[in-house]
């Protein structure tokens, strides 16, 4: 496939920002932030600018992308090929201290985000813009695809009652944003006040999917190996707050699902009665090597795409999952209580969905279709009207 997409390092690189002349500047980054040539942004940028690089940042799961699951810190550490300090955001602290934005001019930021709320890389970006804006340093962001497009939203807003590192900022579940909307639009609404710049991208528009963007895809974490895991992540990331496994040590994570006591068959033949739109169920059996149900068979059900990207809704989709297994198996489901990304009150589903009316009806009974619709409802209008001053991307004409 032809490239079609230029990302923000590859025109950063092309055309300097005036921000960076002559600027020392640190660089958020993990291992999936590359530029066209499949450089690591760090080597890129100072191959670019010589001497002018002088520390890397990591979000969760590290620069490597090495540590598993949530609350698995990273240490800090060096930039051997550079020689330059790693600072983990994901640590003692998920915010820049002074002692790391010390003798910077700048903080330029390149993550690949996934367009679901609760991937934690926005909010730790919206950490640095509030360090950054309290140390009067400006914020270079250089903009990636969102992999899901940005024409379809899924899930309600998030309650600000539940706000947590999975969510900082009234957004649905499934956004629509790449990360430098996004970050122009939390710097906005949470009054955080930061000096941010976006580079923006040439050649994507808002109805692309990632294959469509000619870009190879790279794990921007460990569980995220596929561009068809980052399409069932706004739905299946919610069983991090059951007991299924979401397929965490698997080869398959979050593209498949099970426990112990579910049996494959009884639970594909309700969920392909039922529909999944744009999803297709398949009986499997799993034997997860970690996490939960470790070295245990697990019945369950395996989720592939159906051709039309356009149609998967994976956030009710998962809903009717959770349902049907309550319905079934109703004195083996359960909810996991905290810790869960550092909330030690809250309920995991409760901040993972941003409200407790899911957690409310699950314990009630199986849901409803009518159910399942209230729950994944999102007034789509409104938010293309609240988050219409922060759009770089148009809309394609192709179709």
């Amino acid at each position: 496939m032809s490239r079609k997409t230029q990302l923000g390092i590859d025109r950063c690189l092309a055309d300097p920002p005036p921000t960076l002349r002559g600027a020392k500047f640190g660089l958020l980054m993990n291992q999936a932030s590359v530029d066209g040539r499949l450089r690591y942004t760090c080597d890129a940028l100072a191959e670019r600018f010589p001497d002018q690089l002088v520390s890397l940042l990591s979000p969760q799961h590290g620069l490597w992308c090495e540590e598993q699951d949530n609350m698995i810190e990273t240490p800090h550490s060096i930039y051997a090929p550079l020689k330059v300090p790693l600072y983990s955001l994901y640590s003692e602290t998920r915010k820049p201290t002074n002692a790391m934005l010390a003798d910077l001019d700048c903080l330029l930021i390149d993550l690949q985000d996934v367009g679901t709320r609760v991937y934690t890389f926005v909010w730790t970006v919206t950490h640095c813009l509030e360090a950054c804006a309290e140390a009067d340093i400006p914020v270079l962001l250089l903009d990636r695809p969102n992999p899901l497009g940005g024409s379809v939203v899924e899930g309600p807003l998030l309650d600000p009652a539940f706000s947590s590192f999975v969510g900082l900022a009234s957004l649905p579940m499934r956004h629509g944003l790449t990360l430098g909307e996004l970050a122009a639009f939390v710097n906005k609404h949470l009054q955080i006040g930061a000096s941010l710049s976006v580079v923006p991208m040439s050649g994507w528009e808002r109805d692309m999917y990632w294959p469509e963007t000619g870009l190879a895809w790279i794990p921007p974490s460990p569980n995220m190996p596929r561009f068809e895991t980052a399409m069932v992540y706004p739905g299946q990331v919610l069983l991090e707050g059951t007991n299924l496994s979401e397929g965490r040590g698997t080869t398959s994570p979050f593209e498949v699902l099970g426990a112990p006591f579910i049996n494959q068959d009884m639970l594909n033949d309700n969920l392909t009665q039922l529909g999944l739109p744009g999803l297709v169920p398949r009986p499997i059996r799993f034997r997860p090597a970690f996490n939960k149900w470790h070295d245990r068979s697990c019945g369950g059900i395996a989720l592939s795409i159906s051709d039309n990207f356009s149609e998967v809704r994976s956030y009710a989709a998962t809903l009717a999952v959770m349902s049907a297994v309550r319905d079934l198996w109703p004195e083996d489901f359960k909810l996991n209580p905290p810790p869960y990304e550092y909330e030690t009150k809250k309920l995991p589903m409760d901040i993972l969905t941003g409200g407790n009316q899911v957690s409310s009806r699950l314990a009630a009974g199986p849901l409803t279709q009518s159910d399942i619709s209230d729950l994944a409802e999102i007034d789509h209008a409104a938010w293309i009207e609240a988050t219409s001053e922060f759009l770089l991307y148009p809309v394609s004409r192709r179709r």
